[in-house]
This record gives C-alpha cells, sequence and structure tokens, in this order.
C-alpha cells in the first residue's frame, strides 16, 4: 500500500475509522480505553473516529449497567449497531429455494424455504424466490429498504455479472442474466455465485473448514461439482468453471451420469431423487443391478474428486449434497487418495449439510458489505469484473 505521508490525511481517517469499527464490530461494548488498546491509536484519535461512526448510525452509545450506576458515574461503551442494515443469503435450487436473514454481523435472524418444482420455468422460479424473501422479511419485521447486500448461489457456471454461462441443472438456466434479473427486485447490491462456490465460502465460515485456508467442497451427486479455497481465497478459475468435475466424463472414458445408477439401461434424470433413492434402496436389500449401480456412482465420485485433489493439493476436502449422506462415501475415497497423494487430505462431511449454499451466499453479501465499510482492506473472495 505504501507509506502514509502527510498529504495523505483522508485515507489515514479512513484506515483509522476500520480499524476501530471492526474492533467494535468484534467486542462486546467497548469502552474507548478498551478501543484504544486494541487498535493501537492514541484515545484522542478513537474518540473523534467513534464520534464520527455514531455519526454515520453505525455505532451507537450503549446502556451502562445497572450496578454500574449505582457507583459512580461508569465509563461510556460502545457498540456496532448490526441491526442498521440487513443482509440476505439466497439458494436457487432444483427442488426449493431457501433463504437466510441477517444483521450486518452475520448472525442469522431468520430463515425461510419455498418448494418448486424441477420442471419449473426460470420465471417461475424467481418469483418463488421473491415470494420466499418477501414472506421472510415480513416474519422478521425487516423493510425491505434495510437491505444492504444480498448473496445468491446458484447451479452453473457464473460470470462476474451474475450472468449464468452454462446451466444445465435447470430449464431456462443457460445464458439467464440471474443478476441483472435479480436486482429489479432489490435496491442494493446483488452477488451471484456458483452453489458449489457458495458452499465453500459457508464450511470455511462456520462450518467444516474453518481452521483450513486450503480446502476442496464437493457438491456431491450424480453429476458432480466442487467449490474450492486456496490460500484462503475462493478459486474460480479464469472462466468461473473451475471445480466442474462432472464433465470429466466427457473425457471418454466412463458412462454418462444419467446412466451411472441406472438399473434398466434408461437413462435417470439427474434431479430424480425419488428415482435415485430408489435405487439405493433397492442395493440395501441386495438387488445385485441396484448395488452394481450404486457401485459405480461412488467409483465416479471418487475418481472425479481425486482429479480435483491431484490438482489442488488441498488439506482438506469436504463432501456435501445429497449424496454426502449415504453409506460408504467417505471410505472409499480416503483410501484412493491415500493411493495417489504424497499427503492426502483430510476427508469430513459437511457440517452445515442443506444449509450450506444458502449460508455461503449470505457470506458473500456480507463480505461486499465489509468491502464497503473495511474499504482499504481487500476480502478473499472479491470477483475481478
Amino acid at each position: 500500500m505504501g507509506q502514509l505521508t502527510g498529504g495523505d490525511p483522508s485515507l489515514l481517517r479512513r484506515i483509522n475509522s476500520a480499524v476501530v469499527l471492526r474492533a467494535l464490530r468484534a467486542a462486546e461494548s467497548p469502552t474507548l480505553t478498551d478501543l484504544t488498546r486494541v487498535t493501537g491509536l492514541s484515545r484522542p484519535t478513537v474518540e473523534g473516529v467513534v464520534e464520527g461512526l455514531i455519526g454515520t448510525g453505525l455505532v451507537v452509545e450503549a446502556d451502562a449497567e445497572e450496578g454500574a450506576r449505582r457507583q459512580g458515574r461508569p465509563a461510556r461503551r460502545f457498540r456496532f449497531r448490526a441491526e442498521a442494515g440487513h443482509l440476505l443469503g439466497i439458494e436457487i435450487g432444483a427442488h426449493r429455494v431457501a433463504v437466510l436473514l441477517s444483521g450486518l454481523d452475520g448472525r442469522v435472524i431468520g430463515a425461510g424455504t419455498k418448494e418448486v418444482a424441477e420442471s419449473a420455468s426460470a420465471d417461475e422460479r424467481l418469483e418463488r424466490v421473491r415470494t420466499a424473501v418477501a414472506d421472510l422479511l415480513r416474519r422478521a419485521g425487516v423493510p425491505r429498504d434495510s437491505l444492504r447486500a444480498v448473496g445468491v448461489g446458484s447451479p452453473g457456471i457464473v460470470e462476474a455479472d451474475g450472468t449464468v454461462r452454462l446451466g444445465t441443472a435447470l430449464p431456462g438456466w443457460t445464458g439467464l442474466p440471474l443478476g441483472e434479473r435479480l436486482r429489479r427486485s432489490f435496491r442494493c447490491p446483488v452477488q451471484v455465485e456458483n452453489d458449489a462456490n457458495a458452499a465453500a465460502v459457508a464450511e470455511h465460515w462456520k462450518g467444516a473448514a474453518r481452521d483450513t485456508d486450503d480446502m476442496v467442497f464437493v457438491m456431491a451427486g450424480l453429476s458432480p461439482g466442487a467449490g474450492s479455497l486456496i490460500g484462503g481465497r475462493l478459486h474460480r478459475g479464469f472462466g468461473g468453471a473451475a471445480g466442474e468435475i462432472g464433465a470429466l466424463h466427457l473425457l471418454g472414458r466412463e458412462v454418462t451420469p444419467e446412466k451411472l445408477l441406472s438399473t434398466t439401461g434408461e437413462p435417470l434424470h439427474p434431479l430424480d431423487e425419488p428415482a435415485v433413492a430408489a435405487v439405493f434402496a433397492m442395493a440395501k436389500q441386495g438387488d445385485e443391478r441396484a448395488v452394481a449401480a450404486v457401485e459405480r456412482f461412488l467409483q465416479r465420485l471418487v475418481h472425479d474428486v481425486a482429479a480435483l485433489v491431484l490438482a489442488m493439493d488441498p488439506e482438506l476436502v469436504v463432501v456435501g449434497g445429497w449424496a454426502a449422506g449415504l453409506d460408504g462415501v467417505l471410505e472409499p475415497l480416503r483410501q484412493e487418495l491415500e493411493r495417489y497423494c504424497l499427503r492426502p487430505p483430510r476427508v469430513t462431511l459437511s457440517l452445515l449439510g442443506e444449509a450450506a449454499v444458502a449460508t455461503g451466499a449470505l457470506r458473500l453479501a456480507m463480505e461486499h458489505v465489509e468491502e464497503e465499510l473495511f474499504a482499504v482492506e481487500k476480502t478473499v473472495t472479491a470477483r475481478r469484473r
């Protein structure tokens, strides 16, 4: 960033403001003395910054404790006003849309879901999103103009502007200007991300990958996808298609995903969950064709993940998606990675389950707001446009 000089007063003020605001958000009603100690700034500087932040509505003087009142005049305490704005995290899936609502601190204060048919058109699916958001805001008593940012997790390869360049999982999704369509519904920035990428961000924030910056999240299914963080930064690739391991069958070495779990020779639709569940149920009952189909599925998943791990060399692999709950997923994966990797990564299940995508989308919205609040710092998932 270079050295600050006497000609940088506005930048210096911005840095001081960001440092104090971050300290306030992390603390429980600190005093000026607390903030001076934590930030290393002088008391007059901290006091001036705090007064300025109060003027913006982001900080408020906290109520003194009753016991302290009886003992004399207490030190002034302050707190970050998480209620000064709100954030939304939205998952758009094949069978449902899910929405999370939080304050500016990322703490969830409301959630909602709406079912949607896998055959629904893009317009119908987006209408379900709007309905889910409206219902959640109404139940939480939060006005729409209080929203500061919205994050969205969606299947498909997503451009930086929120356009779905390729999305075969949902009808009418390829070429959809998803970000533009959703921005019409909100008077705030909308960040659109691939669902597996959003889930990777979520696991790093609140899930199984909180203690590692080099990880892969696998969205396990008939046509799996993956999101990865390298050095704590979300890796999208040059065109946003990093982690599309579901396309490895195009190399011509294996059957297509639709035929993996077929017991009749007729392809299964990747989103036909009842048909997929029926195959696994038959396998548990000992049906030979179903057992063979499940073994094909597990072998494909293991090989797809192994290919990504060999390229990325992560410390941790987190397995999520509907297949994460299947018996026998983790152990074959561990064994395969031990065969090929010089230092095999740890392998574990997602801690967030079906909430991973919406949680990651919420984190993306939060990071956008953090870019504004702490503009002198860079976030780990900021997209290049």
